[in-house]
């Protein structure tokens, strides 16, 4: 009768998550899905306690207790500019989980002498993926925190070693099905985990850190669903496998958005010096600066004006003031809208979620294939921190690494005003040309502070 119950309710739950990355699909229902699938969660963990094979529960109450320590900091105060850093990190623990579950199934089957060729065989395989997404995770949060060099970091065949030293992970857990007891081959796929997981991440620019990320949640997914094989627990395949085809999907589709290969976002290197020189060979002239007190008149007699954040807007922590400012135009009969290029940021969705988090109506903010014929029709677009993706050199410079990227048609503007910490290049580190454009105008210093003064000069105009 027990496991009956535990069963239909591992059915409603994986109800409930589908039914969550549904109503994720669309902004007026996605804080509905979020309380689903916090529900289906809480109905899995319930269920799963109700178990035969839980005969204890007072580490149980410790880990519940610590997990609440360190989840709910990590949800009502880290701000908004570190969600993607925060979201490595949470994948990094989700993986440990999944491998640490691993180990300690093989050394109780090791003890009771169950092991068998299906068994290790999902047990090997959680275990190498689950291990190379701990490290990659944490690789990925560094890089993002500014933790790590957010450059490539590359050596003289380093592809070739990557593939190989993976090639030996696979081989041992071939070895390990035929010899479930082979601990040290066991232990070898673990350490081999580890080490891909850095190595794979090392060469990736931050500029491609949304993919990692979406690349990793799948990886995660994954290990999540060996072991539910190997458990014989099945809210753990369904919801591994939700996990694993939404973030593959997801990153596919943002190579797509970046006009690159998914094997160019993992072994290309975006951003390595060399690639920087090729990409600054198109970039010729002066930056023109501007006073804000002359960018708020340019926007305060516009008609239509057009701001495109970038990953700027959310390391100065820009949103609020970004929505005074299209208040304070508005109230001037200026039509505001919001480009947003598909990759903008460090996460899918990055600039979504802050400027909805400011107030914003969703309705304001446009994608790049609705908003792009709008451009030439504008009077001022307002670049915010943002970089390559207002960056001409995609469609003009053949040797620029980002040729061929779909990008946001900013040079189209009658006058483009660009918001910018210094003259350096992006984050990316390849040099725009928009920023030297005739018709570009550069207001120079920290995104909040420059919009603040631009609403207040918006005032007095």
């Amino acid at each position: 009768m027990t496991e009956t119950f535990i069963q239909l309710a591992y059915l409603l739950a994986a109800a409930l998550f589908i039914l969550a990355l549904r109503s994720l699909c669309h902004p007026d229902t996605a804080r509905r899905g979020m309380q689903m699938a916090a529900l289906g969660m809480l109905v899995a963990v319930a269920a799963t306690l109700l178990h035969q094979r839980i005969v204890t529960f007072e580490w149980l109450a410790v880990g519940a207790v610590v997990g609440a320590l360190i989840g709910y900091p990590l949800g009502m105060w880290v701000p908004m500019t570190a969600m993607p850093q925060r979201i490595a990190f949470s994948h990094a623990f989700g993986a440990l989980a999944a491998t640490l579950v691993g180990i300690g199934e093989y050394i109780h089957s090791y003890d009771t002498q169950h092991l068998t060729h299906g068994h290790v065989l999902a047990l090997g395989f959680e275990v190498l993926l689950g291990a190379l997404t701990v490290t990659g995770s944490l690789m990925a949060f560094g890089k993002l925190q500014e933790i790590l060099p957010g450059r490539p970091i590359t050596f003289k065949g380093q592809n070739v070693f990557n593939l190989s030293l993976f090639a030996i992970g696979v081989g041992c857990l071939v070895w390990l099905v035929v010899n479930p007891y082979d601990v040290w081959t066991f232990a070898a796929i673990g350490v081999i985990g580890l080490l891909v997981g850095i190595l794979l991440v090392m060469p990736i620019g931050g500029a491609d850190m949304p993919v990692v990320v979406s690349l990793l949640n799948s990886y995660a997914g994954l290990a999540a669903v060996a072991t539910g094989f190997a458990l014989d627990n099945n809210i753990l395949i369904v919801v591994g496998a939700l996990d694993g085809a939404s973030g593959f999907i997801l990153s596919i589709a943002m190579s797509k958005a970046m006009n690159r290969s998914f094997s160019n976002v993992l072994f290309g290197a975006f951003g390595s010096a060399a690639s920087d020189e090729a990409a600054a060979s198109g970039a010729g002239g002066e930056m023109a600066p501007i006073s804000a007190d002359d960018a708020a008149l340019r926007l305060a007699f516009s008609r239509r004006v057009i701001i495109v954040p970038g990953y700027g807007l959310a390391v100065a922590q820009a949103q609020h003031q970004a929505r005074e400012l299209v208040d304070l135009l508005e109230k001037r009969g200026v039509d505001v809208r919001f480009a947003i290029h598909p990759v903008a940021g460090r996460m899918p969705g990055h600039m979504n979620v802050l400027l909805a988090e400011a107030g914003i109506s969703y309705d304001k903010l446009v994608d790049m294939e609705d908003i792009n014929q709008r451009f030439a029709d504008t009077d001022v677009a307002l670049v915010v921190g943002a970089n390559d993706v207002v960056n001409p050199a995609a469609r003009t410079n053949k040797s620029s690494p980002i040729y061929g990227m779909p990008i946001l048609n900013v040079s189209d503007s009658k006058s483009v005003i660009v918001l910018k910490r210094g003259k350096g290049a992006g984050f990316s580190g390849v040099e725009n040309d928009l920023f030297v454009s005739p018709r570009t105008s550069m207001l120079f210093g920290d995104a909040k502070q420059s919009l603040m003064k631009l609403g207040a000069e918006v005032k007095l105009a």
